[in-house]
Parts: structure tokens; C-alpha cells; sequence
């Protein structure tokens, strides 16, 4: 069986090291799978859910507000602005961050950076997303 050298590596530190069957990324022309063997390709990547399918078929989720993905043959590397890994995510609070960042984008104020502003509420979007994806099957494995 063919595995992917995987990691996910922020300013802070490496979020996930391992050896997986397969990812799916969301990347700015659209979500993407890789495999095994898969074609070289550099790619940014926007705020969304990565699908990682562990190599005993359980599928572990990462939130991921931005970053760069490097794929070889047999390796990827995503360097990432934030990511986090869906079981350490309070819902309760990402979605409390989402409802504050859209109260001041609606707000309309001068003194505000809209374009920091949106991209919170989209990194925010992702965690409720990552942490619900996770949520309704704990410890399921996926056939893909």
C-alpha cells in the first residue's frame, strides 16, 4: 500500500507529521485530492477544511485559514498561516469570534481593516466547519 509523507507546519509549530493514504485540500481553484504518486504541484490555499484519511481509515480533520501546499510523489507539505486540529476546537467559542467579526463588518466603520476582518470570518467559518465534520462521526472510519 502507497502512503503520503504528510505534514502541516504553521509559524508556531507542526500541527500533524505523518504517513497518510490520502488529503483533501481546499485550495483557491477549488477543493483537490491527492494520492499517492500524485503530480508535483505548488498551490495557495484559502480558508477551509482539510480531510486527512489516516492509514487505519479514520479520517482526521484540520480547520485551515490559509497557506501554501507542496506536493511531490510521495510527500506534501502544507505551511500554513493558522491550522488546528478539529478535537481542539471549541465550537461555542469559534462561533462566538465568527458573530463578533461579521457584528464589525457590518458595522461599516473607517477605522476598521475590512479585508483582516473578512478573513477572520472566514478562518473562523472553517473551525465551526472542521469542528461539526468531526463531530458527526467520532472515531468512523470513511471508505473513500
Amino acid at each position: 500500500m502507497s502512503t503520503i509523507h504528510f505534514e502541516i507546519v504553521t509559524p508556531e509549530k507542526t500541527v500533524l507529521k505523518e504517513e497518510v493514504l490520502q488529503l483533501t485540500v481546499p485550495t483557491k481553484m477549488g477543493e483537490i485530492t491527492v494520492l499517492p504518486h500524485h503530480f508535483p504541484l505548488v498551490a495557495s490555499l484559502q480558508a477551509g477544511v482539510i480531510e486527512i484519511k489516516l492509514l487505519d481509515g479514520k479520517v482526521e480533520t484540520v480547520a485551515l485559514s490559509g497557506g501554501f501546499i507542496e506536493v511531490l510523489p510521495n510527500k506534501v507539505v502544507i505551511l500554513a498561516d493558522t491550522a488546528e486540529r478539529a478535537a481542539d476546537i471549541d465550537e461555542a467559542r469559534a462561533e462566538e469570534a465568527r458573530k463578533r467579526a461579521e457584528k464589525l463588518m457590518a458595522e461599516k466603520r473607517e477605522d476598521v481593516d475590512f479585508s483582516a476582518v473578512q478573513a477572520k470570518i472566514a478562518k473562523e467559518l472553517a473551525r465551526v466547519k472542521a469542528v461539526r465534520r468531526h463531530r458527526s462521526r467520532p472515531g468512523a472510519k470513511i471508505e473513500f
